[in-house]
């Protein structure tokens, strides 16, 4: 039987930003899978903050170069590329100049969330799958970490569930209990729209959408939901099982990495799924 492939999409990881639970988990549990035996991918969003000489990220000519258009603006897609020498793996890096050059982080120096939050939400899932379709890259699972990553489920069964690289795919949101005040651009639900994706397919969220209800869209589609910080907000797991989807229930950090190994399994095998 041959490796499993999994895709980690992350907000953050440690040592590219300061340490916080979901940087702690966007390194160790992509190192303890891909020690599992499994071929992995991981990737996260180049924030301002990121210094790029120190931590040698340099751009993949090959796969930059693409316009991702939202609210009928053309975004240029940059790709970058690091690697984790005593792990031996890459970090591949989405950006922006408009997006990530020249900011934080998801919010500025006085804590005030970013206005167009939503809209780099959009381009960096967008930006992700459009690179992985690049690389010729087919994930068994996908596994998504913080709400930046909250529209990935609904692209994968709604937008791009017909391409050879996600076709097979199950995707895995994680819940974590650290995220935004603020609500995102009223446009929003209608930023979200590509493809075959209606109106319809979006209305379990609730104009302006805030942190709870961008949480709801990203379990909805999902296969399976893990709550990785000890205390969440409960109505989203509960949306989840009322859902019928399945949900890890918090693991301490030691146990983490064999808990999901096992988790992707049952959701692999398909028997509880949707």
């Amino acid at each position: 039987m041959s490796a499993k492939k999994v895709l980690f999409i992350t907000q953050e990881i440690t040592p590219y930003v300061p340490e916080s639970e979901l940087a702690t988990i966007g390194q160790n549990l992509p190192q303890a899978i891909q020690e599992k035996g499994c071929e992995i991918r991981t990737f996260m969003p180049k924030w301002g903050i990121i210094n790029e000489r120190r931590n040698q990220l340099h751009e993949v000519i090959r796969l930059s170069g693409m316009n991702l258009i939202i609210d009928d603006t053309d975004h240029p897609l940059i790709i970058k590329v690091a690697s984790i020498q005593a792990a031996r793996r890459q970090v591949y890096f989405i950006d922006n100049d408009d997006y990530f050059q020249h900011r934080l982080m998801t919010s500025d120096k006085n804590g005030n969330d970013y206005e167009d939050n939503g809209e780099r939400a959009i381009f960096y899932a967008r930006g992700v799958l459009e690179t992985v379709k690049k690389l010729r890259w087919c994930p068994d699972l996908i596994h998504c970490h913080g709400w930046m990553t909250a529209m990935v489920p609904l692209y994968i069964k709604k937008a791009y569930y017909d391409e050879p690289s996600f076709r097979d795919s199950k995707v895995v949101y994680s819940v974590y209990g650290e995220g935004f005040k603020s609500t995102l651009d009223p446009n929003f639900t209608s930023q979200l729209l590509l493809k075959e994706i209606t109106p319809d397919d979006v209305n379990m969220i609730k104009t302006p959408v805030d942190f709870e209800n961008l949480n709801k869209l990203a379990v909805a589609y999902s296969d399976g939901v893990i709550q990785n910080s000890e205390t969440v907000n409960t109505n989203v797991t509960d949306y989840a099982r009322s859902l019928n989807i399945p949900v890890l229930d918090y693991q301490q950090p030691d146990k983490l990495a064999d808990a999901c190994d096992a988790f992707y399994d049952r959701i692999l095998a398909g028997t509880e799924n949707k």
